[in-house]
């Protein structure tokens, strides 16, 4: 075990070299890192949600660049065709035959922007891609590479052209990220850059940290994490209270606390460590079931929303020792 622990130095390291550098770029957004690259690490895709300016496609543009990874970006549109995802088959004249033209969601590391502005034809033509991490088309299945992740963003508030994703894609998100507005600090900070001109970092600037070759050597260290008995006992009572809570209509299911499982494990690697804590489990709690649980109709009329729910069922339930 001493070498995992070494391992975990390493790896650590080399995340904080990477924070520093989304640093000189993007004030603030510690925590939202801190989730991108657990999900990145525990095999998972990312949902992030906030306010038009809040930095949501930078943060994923930005946190894409510095992993040394094959990289796509796709708007999502009201007229967006699954065929403009996937790809489709193109007859070739010199060769009298069809032959498939990859679509961008053939890369490793995948941006959506806006992924609540498609309709629910190309909403679907995702959900085998990220959760078997492969496409079917025309009978023939075309498998991803061993490093493949999809960071969405979307607006909560403007519901003009949008379309609510479907629970079952939802479920497919390992962590949902909601990115508030800056502290007053951080504003004043974000101000104090752009006025002088001093120490903004373009893209064009950043370079990559990690390797994609470091990213898979690190993932396979996940399954030798230690994770004690009771906090398996304690995801489950976390899961369990879901379902039987009457603010929320539909509870998180099985797949819903092993994501809970393995970002533990993937976030406690983070913090250079072998083994899970309970306040690892607390701390991603919030975001691995916010987008999996439906709340009653009268829940969401008191304005309470998920979030919330959660953090209540947290100070409910016993910690382990």
């Amino acid at each position: 075990m001493e070498e995992l622990r070494m391992d975990c130095a390493a790896f650590s390291a080399k995340v904080e070299e990477l924070k520093a550098q989304i640093a000189g770029v993007i004030v603030g957004q510690q925590q939202s890192v801190d989730l991108i690259l657990t999900a990145l690490l525990a095999n998972g895709h990312v949902l992030i949600e906030g306010v038009p300016g809040v930095a949501k496609t930078l943060m994923a543009k930005l946190t894409a660049k510095l992993i040394d990874a094959d990289y796509s970006r796709i708007q999502f549109t009201p007229d967006l065709m699954p065929s403009d995802v996937l790809g489709t088959s193109v007859f070739n004249l010199k060769t009298n035959e069809f032959e498939f033209q990859k679509g961008p969601i053939f890369s490793e590391i995948v941006l959506i922007d806006e992924i609540n502005r498609a309709p629910a034809k190309t909403q679907a033509a995702l959900f085998e891609v990220m959760e078997e991490r492969q496409i079917t088309i025309d009978g023939t299945t075309r498998p991803m590479g061993e490093l493949y992740m999809v960071i969405a963003t979307q607006n909560p508030v403007e519901q003009e052209g949008t379309y609510r994703l479907p629970e079952a894609q939802l479920d497919r998100f390992l962590l949902k990220i909601t990115i508030d507005y800056p502290s007053t600090e951080e504003e004043f900070t974000i101000l104090k850059r752009h006025h002088t001109n001093i120490h903004l970092t373009g893209l064009k600037d950043v370079r990559p940290v990690l390797t994609k070759d470091l990213i898979l050597q690190f993932k396979q260290l996940i399954n030798q994490v230690i994770v004690d008995d009771s906090l398996l006992r304690y995801i489950s009572n976390i899961i369990i209270a879901t379902r039987n809570n009457s603010a929320i209509y539909l509870g998180a299911s099985p797949r819903a606390s092993v994501a809970l499982l393995n970002a533990s494990k993937a976030y406690a690697l983070l913090q250079g460590r072998d083994f899970v804590i309970p306040d690892d489990v607390k701390y991603l709690a919030v975001s691995a079931l916010q987008h999996r649980l439906v709340l009653s109709p009268e829940t969401e009329m008191e304005g309470k929303t998920a979030a919330t729910i959660v953090r209540q069922l947290l100070d409910n339930i016993e910690v382990p020792k």
